[in-house]
């Protein structure tokens, strides 16, 4: 049987993020923090039409989530979705009829099944994302310095997880940032190490995880090869190439392998 979603992936990292679920009854965008020309063509790169997006849901509101937002909703007549808090956050989103969730609260849209959870992060009432669509699940969790105990039980088992693998700690602490960022960086309200994602990974991954995405990786801080090595050592799967920017674990009997992969700040990709 065909799997009902699909991730699309427009961009992951500090310079924009938007992705895109896909599901029969149509797309549910995850952040805008492009343009509105940036993010038409690189959905129109990956065969996407803009007029399928039923809901555009917002994780936090940090600008490189958002920074497209108020462009996009002027010729987008979906619904809007939020924590309750994130539209005050942000200057110009008060105006915009978005609908207050808390996370952990649960919706519909039209055949996909959301389930939030809280993160931890430096802002209002960030959250994280599990959507399902018949026996299908995503898991989807950036922008948090730790992972509770209700983001792991949402994020586990899912068939495709997207996870934050934001810095290699070895170059934050002996790169060039102030101290202040870095504490920040490493807080628990800061960002997932890959480490940490990893150390997550190994519970949250099981035989129905096909697909398992490096998400919003540092170009200062961290390298995709590093992200996808940290994985792959942790799940013992096998580099796909010299450069470790992909890995595989065969599984035995039925079961189907799993993909390691990263996502990139600059080329959209699509993940079935």
């Amino acid at each position: 049987m065909p799997n009902a979603m699909h991730l699309h992936i427009l961009g992951s990292g500090s310079k924009g993020n938007c992705s895109i679920v896909e599901s029969p009854a149509g797309l549910i965008m995850i952040d805008n923090g492009f343009s509105r020309r940036e993010t038409l063509a690189r959905m129109h790169a990956l065969g996407l039409d803009e007029n399928r997006v039923r809901a555009l849901i917002l994780t936090h509101e940090h600008s490189d989530h958002t920074r497209g937002v108020v462009v996009w909703c002027k010729r987008f007549s979906g619904t809007l979705i939020a924590s309750a808090g994130t539209p005050e956050a942000r200057s110009g989103f008060d105006v915009l009829p978005f609908q207050a969730v808390e996370p952990g609260e649960a919706f519909d849209i039209e055949d996909v099944h959301v389930q939030t959870f809280p993160t931890s992060h430096d802002v209002v009432n960030p959250m994280g994302l599990r959507l399902s669509c018949g026996d299908d699940a995503i898991g989807f969790a950036t922008d948090t310095g730790a992972l509770s105990d209700a983001a792991r039980n949402a994020l586990r088992d899912a068939r495709i997880l997207a996870l934050e693998c934001n810095h290699d700690v070895h170059m934050l602490t002996s790169g060039d940032y102030p101290r202040f960022l870095k504490e920040r960086i490493l807080s628990n309200t800061g960002h997932l190490s890959n480490a940490q994602a990893a150390e997550a990974a190994c519970e949250l991954v099981t035989n129905r995880t096909e697909e398992l995405v490096a998400m919003h990786i540092s170009q200062e801080n961290n390298r995709p090869g590093l992200a996808v090595r940290a994985l792959a050592d942790a799940l013992g799967a096998t580099l796909d190439n010299d450069l470790g920017t992909a890995a595989t674990l065969e599984r035995p009997g039925t079961a189907p392998g799993l993909h390691i992969r990263a996502a990139g700040q600059d080329r959209p990709v699509s993940i079935w």
